[in-house]
């Protein structure tokens, strides 16, 4: 062999580690079979493709369909300083440091060094030192280090996939988080409304069994009136006290609970009162028939167990690499002498270029025994997957029911107390003509406020259905994914 190609000869082994470094044991993912629908079913009446464009256009902000620019203010009051929103953000912000830690163990490590050190020898050891040899000596080193594992079956590589893989599924929770929190926040909200309004109504109640209560006493104290129906008056009057006050109690409740999904301070959940706003009227708002069943598949949720199962499945790989050779080169350049004022000089000059292969031989079982864990942990992220996708089908049959189950019971309370308003003003004419006795005017006084109060319920049910549509379809959907 010639002397112009033994350099080459010599980089050879090299060539042939950098081709192997392309190789990566273990198995690539792959998106698992899942048996989807091919389509929303059509569950409501004839599609309202007026309400399908607002939702589009609405997007990522699909609150402001409500249209009340109050909990526009809210939900974005929320989203900056909530805790639990803030906590995913920083587990976002600790993925993405893990994820750079990972992929930097792919690369060269490379250190510099200064040492000196002064040593006297002993004259009684059992080697003397030469009398030409001066029994204290000085010595000084200046190098840099470099130091790489070769990554020959993608160890590093596969460590640095799980752990992108980690990252984003650390973004879909956030997003997840954020998705859950704009519902719960819009939620609470109209319970807010909703409490404000029935102890409106149970005020008003109060105030008029109270005048009823003193006019009937009058009536009693001068004959007119038998204690019997006094007493029942009388005790009318206190139930809507009493009912009035769980309702300020659970007005109360309300307000503290939004000032805590808002991320407000300790004082400001115990001394502020929210605001409140006056949203419009109850959007008409459907899930278009023909959408694709796959869309369902971007919900954060489901993307965050997907880069779970990524993660699992890419951490077999790394497992698997354990059983193989590594190989690690190490080297220095830099200086030595025993004058600090000669260790930057040509003469002191030195370097050291070493190769290293270790093959495990023996362990225990001890790499096995992590493959196979890693194989169960990725066997317990595919379930989760898998489940995870039945669920948020479920959650949006779920939701597509509760919106039509609370426009039904909305428009049948409003029938209701719409009844019970004429049936009230009858029984008022009956008992002035003498006719009905104050009791019978009573009884429908207290159905008239127990459905009133159901139908505020009622409505605030409605849109709270709306708010679960979109958390479970993970937000909006785009005009041209309908069919």
């Amino acid at each position: 062999m010639s002397k112009l190609k033994q350099p080459y000869f010599k980089l050879a082994p090299l060539a042939a580690a950098a081709l192997l470094a392309g190789c990566a044991v273990g198995p690539d993912y792959a998106r698992p079979e899942l048996e989807l629908p091919q389509a929303w079913a059509q569950r409501t009446a004839a599609g309202n493709a007026a309400a399908a464009q607002v939702a589009d256009r609405a997007g990522e902000r699909w609150w402001t369909l409500y249209a009340d620019p109050l909990l526009d203010r809210l939900v974005d009051e929320a989203l900056a300083h909530n805790a639990d929103a803030r906590v995913a953000a920083a587990r976002v912000l600790e993925a993405q440091a893990l994820a750079g830690i990972a992929e930097s163990d792919r690369y060269p490590t490379v250190t510099a060094g200064l040492s000196g050190n002064r040593t006297q020898s002993s004259l009684k050891g059992a080697m003397p030192l030469p009398a030409n040899i001066p029994r204290i000596q000085n010595s000084y080193r200046a190098t840099v280090d470099v130091a790489w594992e070769v990554d020959l079956w993608g160890k590093y590589r596969r460590a640095d996939e799980a752990a992108r893989a980690d990252l984003l599924a650390a973004e879909s929770a956030r997003d997840a988080v954020r998705l859950a929190l704009t519902a719960q926040v819009a939620q609470q909200y109209f319970a807010l409304l909703a409490a404000d309004a029935q102890e409106a109504t149970a005020k008003r109640t109060a105030a008029g069994r109270d005048e009823n209560l003193a006019l009937y006493r009058l009536r009693a104290e001068a004959g007119l009136g038998s204690e019997y129906d006094l007493r029942q008056i009388e005790a009318d009057a206190a139930d809507a006290r009493a009912r009035l006050a769980e309702l300020t109690q659970a007005r109360d409740r309300a307000e503290s609970a939004l000032a805590l999904l808002l991320g407000r301070s300790p004082r400001a959940v115990l001394e502020d009162t929210p605001e409140r706003g006056a949203p419009g009227a109850l959007p008409a708002l459907q899930v278009p028939a023909g959408l694709p069943s796959d869309l369902l598949l971007r919900r954060p949720d489901l993307q965050e167990a997907e880069q779970r199962l990524v993660a699992a499945n890419a951490r077999i790989g790394a497992a698997r690499a354990q059983y193989f050779p590594s190989v690690g080169l190490t080297a220095y350049l830099g200086s030595e002498s025993t004058a600090f004022s000669d260790l930057f000089s040509g003469p002191a000059g030195i370097f050291q270029f070493a190769a290293a292969i270790t093959q495990p031989i023996w362990n225990a079982g001890r790499i096995g025994f992590n493959v196979a864990a890693a194989e169960a942990r990725r066997e317990q992220a595919l379930a989760q997957y898998r489940q995870a996708v039945a669920a948020a089908f479920k959650d949006v049959r779920d939701a597509l029911a509760a919106q039509r189950a609370a426009r039904d019971k909305l428009e049948a309370e409003t029938t209701r107390a719409a009844a019970l308003e004429k049936a009230l003003q009858q029984a008022r004419l009956r008992h002035d003509a003498g006719i009905a006795s104050r009791l019978e005017v009573l009884d429908v006084e207290r159905n008239l406020l127990a459905v009133e109060l159901a139908r505020i319920d009622s409505e605030r049910a409605a849109r709270a259905a709306l708010a679960d549509l979109f958390k479970a379809l993970g937000g909006g959907w785009p005009a041209a994914a309908q069919g």
